[in-house]
Formats: C-alpha cells, sequence, structure tokens
C-alpha cells in the first residue's frame, strides 16, 4: 500500500465535520483574496447593520450569561464536580490557571493593555471631560470590557462542554451540549452543522489574530534592531517560526508543550507588569486600581444593560467598543470553551465559575490598570506624549516601554510575551481544531495537527498579503449573531441535564424496598423484573391493600375510632379515611399510577419482560396532598405498618401547638 493512502487510512478526521468546513474555509479565502475590497465593504455593510439594529441581543445575551454563571455558582449544583464525584483535578491550580489566561486573553493583554485605555482617553466624544474624568472613564470602559462579562461567555461554553464531557462522558464537542435538547440526533447532520460551524469559527479567529498580531510583533522587532523593516517577507518568516513552534508544541500534547509555555508566559508578563508598577507612578497606579474596582462594581449594571439609546453621539463609539467586544468575545468562545473545557476536569462546577470569572477578571483588571493608567498619567505629565500616536497601536505599547528605563530590555521582553502567547494560541487552536474535527478522538494520528498547523499558516499569509485579512475578521464578528443564541439554548442544556444528574446521584432506595431483609428474595427480584399493566396493579390494590385497610378498619372501630374503607374510580384507588370536625380528616389511599419507562431500557436485551414503554405501580397519597411513594412491592403486613407508621405522625403533627392554625378545619373550604 502507497504511503498517502496509508495515511488517510488511519486518519481520525470525520468527513461530516472536515469536508463543508474545509470548502467553507477555501472558499472564503478565495473571495476575500481576490475581492477583498468588495468583500470587506459588503460584510461591513451587514456587520453595521447587525451592530445598530441588533446590539440589544448582543447586550441581553451576555447579561443572562452573567446572571445565570453566578446564580449556578451558589446553587445547589455547585458542588457538582465535572467527572466522576470522587475525580481529583487533572492540572495543578497554577498550571490551570497559566493555560486559561494563554488561551483566552494573552495575546490581547499586550495589544490592548495601553492602545485601549489611551484610545477611550483620546475620544472625541469624551473630549467635553477634564484630562483627570477622561483617565477614569478610560479605565472604567476597559474593566467593562474585559472584566466579567468577557469570561462568562467564555465560562458558559467552557462549562457546558466540560459538563457534558466528563460527566456525561460525551465527546468535547459542540453538540454534546445541546444533548438534552436533541438526545441521540447530535451524531446526525444537526450535530455535524454545529461542529463545522465551531471548526471555521476556530479557524478564522485564529487567522485574523495571526495576521493581525504578526504586524505587532513585526514593529516590535524593527524598534529593537533586530529587523529592518515591516514588510511582507519578515512578517511570513515570523508566523513561520510560530507556526513551527506551535505545531511542534501541539505534537507534544496538552500536559507538555503548552503548559509549560503557558507557565513560562504568565510568568515573564507577571514580571514585566512589576516592572512597570514599581518604576511607573506605584502609589498612583495602586489608589486608581482601589478606585476602579469600585467604580466598576458601584456601575456594574448601568455599564451592563447600557445601550446608549438616549445618547446618540455616543452610538457609534458604543457600537465599535463595546458590542464589537461582545461579538469578538461570543465568536472566539468555541475555541476558548473548547480548550478550557479540556483542561477542566476534575473541577466543581462552584470552583470552575469562581475561578474563571474571578481570577483572570482580577488579573486583567490590575494588567489593564498598570499600562492603562501609566500610560494616561504619563501622557497628562509629558505634555501628550503618547496621545499623538494613539491611533498607531502597533507602535503604542513599544512607545509608551519607551518612558522608563531599561526600555530595550522591556522591549525586548515584551516581544517574547508576545511571541510565545502567540504559540500558546496557536498550539492550542491547532489541538483544539484537530479535536473538534475528529469528533475528540483519543487517538488521532500526529500528521492531522501538522496539516492544522500548515493551513493556518499558509492561509495567514495569503490574507495578510492579498489585504483579506479585515474582511475575514468582519466575517468572524458577523458569525456571533447566531452563535450567541446557540449559547443561549447551552444555558438550558445544562439546567436540565444538572437537574436530571442532580436528581439521579441523590436518589435513595425505594421506600418500597426500605424494610427488605434477605428473606423471600426471589419473590422480591420476581417483583423487580416484572413491568406490571393497569389490571395486574388494580388486582394488587384489591388483594393486597384492600384486606390490609380492612383490617386496620376494624381495629380502629374496636378502639372507638370510626374509620371508613372507600373504593374509588379514575384513577382506581382504595383509600382508609378517618374523619374530624375540628382538624384535617387522616387519610391513607392507593391508586393506580401510570409511569414512563425511558425507551433504553426497553431495547435493552438483558432487562427481561419489558415490552412497552409504560408500566403501571400502586402510589399512595395522603390527605394533606403529600407526594406518595410506590409500594408495588409491600406485604399485606407491610401496608399495615406503613398506616400506622403515617397515623403515628399524623397524631404527632396534631398535638403540637403550633400547628394548630394549619391544621384548623372550621374555617377551610371544603368544597
Amino acid at each position: 500500500m502507497s504511503l498517502i493512502p496509508q495515511i488517510f487510512k488511519n486518519s481520525t478526521f470525520k468527513a461530516g465535520i472536515v469536508i463543508p468546513s474545509l470548502i467553507f474555509i477555501f472558499s472564503v479565502t478565495l473571495v476575500s483574496s481576490f475581492f477583498p475590497v468588495q468583500t470587506a465593504s459588503l460584510l461591513e455593510t451587514v456587520k453595521q447593520w447587525i451592530f445598530v439594529d441588533l446590539n440589544w441581543v448582543y447586550v441581553w445575551s451576555v447579561t443572562i450569561f452573567v446572571i445565570f454563571l453566578l446564580v449556578l455558582a451558589f446553587s445547589k449544583y455547585g458542588s457538582i464536580r465535572l467527572g466522576d464525584d470522587d475525580e481529583e483535578p487533572e492540572h495543578s491550580f497554577f498550571s490551570w490557571i497559566s493555560m486559561l489566561f494563554a488561551a483566552g486573553m494573552g495575546i490581547g493583554l499586550m495589544y490592548f493593555g495601553v492602545a485601549e485605555p489611551m484610545s477611550h482617553y483620546t475620544e472625541k466624544i469624551f473630549s467635553g471631560m477634564d484630562q483627570v474624568q477622561r483617565s477614569r472613564n478610560a479605565q472604567l470602559y476597559t474593566f467593562f470590557h474585559w472584566g466579567i462579562h468577557a469570561w462568562a461567555i467564555y465560562g458558559i461554553v467552557g462549562l457546558s462542554l466540560a459538563y457534558f464531557t466528563f460527566r456525561y462522558k460525551l465527546p468535547l464537542s459542540l453538540r454534546s451540549c445541546i444533548y438534552p435538547i436533541l438526545k441521540n440526533k447530535i451524531n446526525g447532520p444537526a450535530g455535524d452543522a454545529i461542529d463545522t460551524f465551531a471548526l471555521c469559527s476556530t479557524f478564522f479567529g485564529i487567522t485574523t489574530t495571526l495576521g493581525f498580531g504578526v504586524v505587532q510583533l513585526n514593529a516590535g522587532l524593527v524598534k529593537v534592531g533586530i529587523l529592518n523593516d515591516t514588510g511582507f517577507w519578515y512578517q511570513a518568516g515570523i508566523i513561520f517560526i510560530i507556526m513551527l513552534i506551535s505545531v511542534l508544541s501541539a505534537i507534544s500534547g496538552v500536559n507538555k508543550g503548552v503548559k509549560y509555555l503557558s507557565q513560562l508566559n504568565i510568568i515573564a508578563a507577571v514580571t514585566l507588569m512589576i516592572f512597570i508598577l514599581i518604576l511607573g507612578p506605584t502609589v498612583f497606579l495602586l489608589g486608581s486600581f482601589s478606585e476602579g474596582i469600585g467604580s466598576y462594581i458601584s456601575q456594574f449594571f448601568t455599564l451592563t444593560f447600557n445601550t446608549h439609546a438616549y445618547d446618540e453621539a455616543s452610538q457609534p463609539w458604543f457600537f465599535n467598543w463595546t458590542i464589537l467586544y461582545w461579538a469578538w468575545w461570543i465568536s472566539w468562545s468555541p475555541y476558548v470553551g473548547l480548550f478550557i473545557a479540556r483542561i477542566s476536569r476534575g473541577r466543581t462546577i462552584r470552583e470552575f465559575i469562581g475561578t474563571v470569572l474571578i481570577i483572570p477578571t482580577f488579573f486583567n483588571l490590575l494588567w489593564m490598570t498598570v499600562f492603562g493608567n501609566s500610560a494616561t498619567w504619563i501622557d497628562r505629565a509629558r505634555g501628550g506624549v503618547l496621545s499623538g500616536i494613539a491611533g498607531d497601536t502597533d507602535k503604542l505599547l513599544f512607545a509608551f516601554l519607551d518612558q522608563f528605563p531599561f526600555s530595550t530590555v522591556t522591549s525586548f521582553l515584551a516581544i517574547f510575551i508576545i511571541f510565545i502567547f502567540f504559540i500558546t494560541s496557536a498550539d492550542s487552536g491547532i489541538f483544539v481544531m484537530d479535536n473538534i474535527a475528529s469528533n475528540n478522538s483519543k487517538n488521532s494520528p500526529k500528521w492531522q495537527l501538522i496539516f492544522w498547523g500548515v493551513l493556518l499558516g499558509l492561509l495567514s499569509l495569503v490574507l495578510l498579503n492579498a489585504g483579506g485579512l479585515q474582511a475575514l475578521q468582519t466575517m468572524t464578528l458577523i458569525t456571533a449573531l447566531p452563535f450567541s443564541l446557540i449559547i443561549c439554548l447551552f444555558c438550558y442544556s445544562l439546567v436540565v441535564g444538572l437537574r436530571i444528574d442532580y436528581n439521579y446521584y441523590r436518589k435513595g432506595y425505594s421506600p418500597a424496598a426500605s424494610n427488605w431483609s434477605g428473606e423471600f428474595w426471589k419473590e422480591r427480584l420476581n417483583h423487580i423484573l416484572s413491568y406490571k399493566n393497569k389490571d395486574a396493579v388494580n388486582s394488587f390494590i384489591t388483594q393486597t391493600v384492600q384486606p390490609a385497610l380492612d383490617d386496620l378498619a376494624k381495629e380502629f372501630k374496636a378502639k372507638q375510632i370510626v374509620a371508613m374503607v372507600n373504593v374509588l374510580d379514575r384513577p382506581f384507588a382504595i383509600e382508609l379515611t378517618i374523619r374530624h370536625k375540628v382538624i384535617e380528616d387522616f387519610k391513607y389511599g392507593v391508586k393506580t399510577h401510570s409511569k414512563a419507562i425511558s425507551e433504553f431500557l426497553v431495547d435493552e436485551i438483558n432487562v427481561p419482560g419489558i415490552k412497552k414503554n409504560t408500566t403501571f405501580i400502586p402510589i399512595t397519597y395522603f390527605g394533606d396532598n403529600r407526594p406518595g411513594y410506590n409500594i408495588e412491592y409491600f406485604s399485606q403486613r407491610e401496608i399495615i405498618a406503613d398506616v400506622l407508621k403515617q397515623y403515628e405522625r399524623f397524631i404527632e403533627l396534631s398535638s403540637d401547638v403550633k400547628n394548630e392554625m394549619f391544621l384548623d378545619n372550621t374555617l377551610k373550604d371544603l368544597t
């Protein structure tokens, strides 16, 4: 057998995902490359229509995600573990949060740490404010865009994936997140369509980030004198090196390459931040961080729900910043969510939500304060040295570092951090894309990882050279609208799955089996394996329950207590009633109740005796409308004992003075 057929024979690619994804990826790339201006113009028109007329969809969706996660974290479901109940976390806490940063926000922190606060600071619509107020305003909106809302989007997708993968043992795939809705249909065309969307979204997100980010990296290398120019071939060389290292890291696996690079990068990033904090306006930064946190918390709900409907002048800014950010985070959520899920096995839901929402947010806010507030402080103190180049985001970070001692060293360190962030984003992206394309296959061949890495690098170069990256980025933002609605379905599916999970693991023995001993075990086994029709249950009630209640009624009568046994229809039932004038009547009844059986159990060969998906059971009911229970395995003596237990409870409650108002029967409408 020749080499190429042998290679493809060992492939774990799922044709229903990979083929439509590649067709779409190549089609979009060709159109964006050959008609970059026309494509960008058309997509920009669509994007503006969505941002202007449907911005409320983004606002409400993201708000729902935040509220949903906060409620879930403090609910009874928070203790459920993402895996088996006794499972330990797969990664150490430091490794876990390091990989969270690297995949979720890493390169963005370097790119926008100075650029976004300076952009808000110099924004024309805020020009009526004084410099101090503009600085506060810049910090507040930067906090808003990089705070809890962004991580709530990632958190919903990551939690849904981790929960259904590690708890329900489904594939680590977006289709698994709607399992409660589609059931087995997730393995059909609908599931393939969702995973195709996720694969294309991940590919385009990484491609645009790689294409645009390499421009900043190129500018930094020119700044420190390593490169002479910012031309295409220099950028092509940078992309080649990044993708080569990324592929090698991805091949080594998450537990090696990705983890160690993430840890290295977090250490380097924290080192740079501490350097700026110490040599910058330290007291001002610490004070403004405290104020910024307070302002962010106090205005959290105002910022969350604000659509600037009453302030039309600020709406273009709102569309181009807040709505664009929400769309960008949503469009990136399949990729980041898949990676977060992959590394979060063994965490509880409460631990997952608390860590994903709080720790990265806290670090982001601290980072943006140190870099952003230092930038606005320096600009005020040194006569607008940075505001003049606020629009040149590729060079702004390095111009900012020039304002500090050892600028060459810090520029080299910044370049190193950007470079590693690129690698960690790309290698985790390669891993995620192969995971989607193979439907979470456990033993994918290494050449598949190489394939995605090569494809990422080549198409990034093609689009960078042809000027098609802007069109691709715009299209990625447009896809965020439908995906925001899909994430809402994830929330619904999580609730359904968690309710079933919680009740399943906390369900005790049936009351009908609570008094069993080893005696009559063969008869008990026959009862368990026999699924009864209505006539059989009616016969049990007539032949077992009625004689037991008749015996009790006779004994009550001997004790001067009037007890009546009545037979009812629709549903068939027999009840023992002891009437009272002042307090509630005591009632113990047994009725025939239908119960649906899972189709899985009906189809199971190794469970004999089940032919229909409906069975009938004898279930109790009481005068105070408490939920009843199944007594199908009770003998006549056990039924008598059960009635006496309920009667003793009734007498005990009736004798308690505190229950007088609840049990008083004289004023109740009993019609």
